[in-house]
């Protein structure tokens, strides 16, 4: 027994002791790390690859899918529409009006 608790007399384990522990703990750090990358927190493979452009449009459709629709509908007329449209263009920057040049 007193040769377990004087590693440094030429028995017991001696500070190698301290590997294992380390080893586990790197694998688990491991794991864990590799689970958050292929999306295990979001649901699913490619989760983090979403950007906001993606997360803004699963909360609901765009503006512009909205006033198309309503367009389609028949809720608002043409110049309604193109009105509507000029507007979200400006606040937006993006897109085109289409055949306007």
């Amino acid at each position: 027994m007193f040769t377990l608790a004087a590693p440094w007399a030429g028995g017991g384990p001696g500070p190698w002791i301290l590997f294992v522990p380390v080893v586990w703990a790197v694998v688990v750090v491991g794991v864990f790390a590799l689970l958050r990358r292929t999306g295990w927190r979001r649901g699913g493979p490619g989760g983090h690859l979403r950007g906001p452009q993606l997360a803004a449009r699963s909360d609901g459709p765009s503006p512009l899918a909205v006033l198309g629709r309503r367009f389609a509908a028949g809720e608002i007329d043409e110049e309604e529409y193109w009105r509507r449209l000029s507007v979200l263009e400006e606040h937006f920057a993006g897109g085109s009006k289409g055949g306007a040049a």
